[in-house]
């Protein structure tokens, strides 16, 4: 009953008791000091031992609109501040710009380079690993301006400043020589469209010439045929009207040959020519009909006749012949399609080829000097960081010894576990014999 008694007495006893278990942890204090300075030990060895890391930056403000001002001047090529910036931004972040940098700059890449690798690989594992772009953060607004930056973390013997800033230069000066490209392509562009647009005019001016000279000539065609056939008309017509009056002669001819008329006589004449007249005679006849032709008498309508059927031609009794002829040799010549054929600078005849050769004259002379434009500010050049961002000596090492001293607490904490249920089972045994021999 006496050892029944005691046990739970005993078992209350063997309850954790800080006091006790800092005591038990103070007689381990060796294993914690040794377990602390092993852990602390291996910080300073990755300390002393890790390849040091160094981080350099570069940053780029937009530049003054002067600076841009001999570009945009030209009106062919707007280019702002910002648009420079976005441009110089996105050459700096394309990975192809950074790898003709490293490839124009071996040297650069070369204390990274490994023999198992090559050159690309190299440089696309540095790429991915060391470089960051900076920019304002779009969901804050209370930046004063923009900019874009450049970061490199790099390990100790890499010339990361050199880096930084030659490829800040180069990415400047490549989007340069594209903005110089894209400026040439666009002048090109516009001088094929200007001489596109002259040769346009200049074969309008060809077409609406020569369809000129043909309506020009068709219409002294058909005013030619016209004449000629007017005037052919008009000489049938003559010679039709000269042998009808030759016919007329002969009648009247044979009738006053007949009547004995050779003289030209009057009808009253003729009345009174048998009879004797005394003393002097004075007659006056007044007739309103026409009087025949037989009266002018044989002898001069033979004369009359005779010229007739010697005329040669009729042209000289018609004033219209005379006309005909006249215009005629004025369309002979055509001396409007004359002049249109003898222009010797057809180019003084085009509608707004003046101001056609204006531009030409004005694009050929455009010369911008790209050397003195400046695509953005550069605010921040890279220099050379006085201590490297990795590894954090002091940081290493106190977390170290921190973490030391927590894995000997607990080493410590287990060996007195490990060793108290052993020591309890003993004491309980010998209580237990104890009472039963009592």
């Amino acid at each position: 009953m006496n050892a029944t008694a005691q046990l739970p007495h005993q078992y209350r006893n063997d309850e954790i008791d800080l006091r006790a278990l800092l005591k038990s942890l103070w007689a381990q204090k060796s294993l914690i000091l040794a377990v602390a300075l092993t852990v602390a030990a291996i910080g300073a060895c990755y300390v002393f031992l890790a390849t040091p890391q160094y981080q350099v930056q570069s940053l780029v403000r937009p530049a003054a609109l002067k600076d841009l001002d001999e570009l945009n001047a030209t009106g062919l090529y707007q280019l702002t501040p910002a648009n420079a910036l976005k441009r110089v931004g996105a050459a700096a972040e394309s990975f192809g710009v950074r790898l003709q940098f490293f490839r124009d700059n071996p040297d650069l890449l070369a204390p990274l380079l490994q023999a198992d690798q090559s050159p690309e690989q190299t440089f696309e594992r540095f790429n991915r690993e060391a470089f960051s772009v900076l920019q304002p953060d779009p969901k804050k607004t209370s930046g004063f301006s923009s900019y874009v930056g450049l970061s490199l973390t790099y390990p100790a013997g890499v010339d990361g400043v050199g880096i930084v800033n030659g490829l800040i230069n180069s990415v400047i000066e490549s989007e340069r020589n594209r903005i110089r490209e894209d400026f040439k392509a666009v002048v090109a562009n516009r001088l094929a469209l200007v001489q596109s647009q002259m040769a346009a005019q200049r074969a309008s001016y060809e077409a609406g010439k020569e369809a000129r000279i043909a309506a020009l000539l068709e219409t002294d065609r058909l005013k030619k045929n016209l004449l000629q056939d007017e005037l052919n008309a008009l000489r049938q017509q003559l010679q039709t009207r000269r042998q009808n009056r030759i016919k007329q002669l002969d009648e009247a001819i044979l009738i006053a040959g007949q009547l004995g008329i050779a003289k030209p006589t009057t009808p009253a004449a003729l009345g009174e020519s048998g009879r004797e007249v005394q003393g002097s005679v004075i007659r006056t006849e007044v007739n309103n009909q026409q009087i025949p032709l037989y009266f002018m008498g044989v002898e001069a309508l033979q004369a009359e006749r005779a010229a007739l059927v010697a005329r040669r031609s009729d042209d000289f009794t018609e004033p219209r012949i005379s006309e005909i002829q006249k215009e005629l040799s004025l369309l002979a010549h055509g001396r409007e399609v004359e002049s249109l054929r003898q222009r010797e600078n057809e180019d003084l005849f085009l509608k707004n080829l003046g101001q056609l050769r204006e531009e030409k004259a004005r694009l050929e002379g455009l010369h911008v000097d790209f050397s003195r434009i400046q695509l953005v500010d550069i605010d921040q050049v890279a220099v050379a960081p006085q201590a490297p961002i990795k590894p954090r000596k002091i940081l290493i090492l106190g977390l170290g010894l921190m973490l030391g001293l927590m894995l000997g607490v607990f080493a410590a904490m287990l060996r007195v576990m490990f060793e108290r249920p052993a020591e309890a089972h003993a004491t309980t045994s010998r209580h237990l014999f104890e009472a039963a021999y009592s």
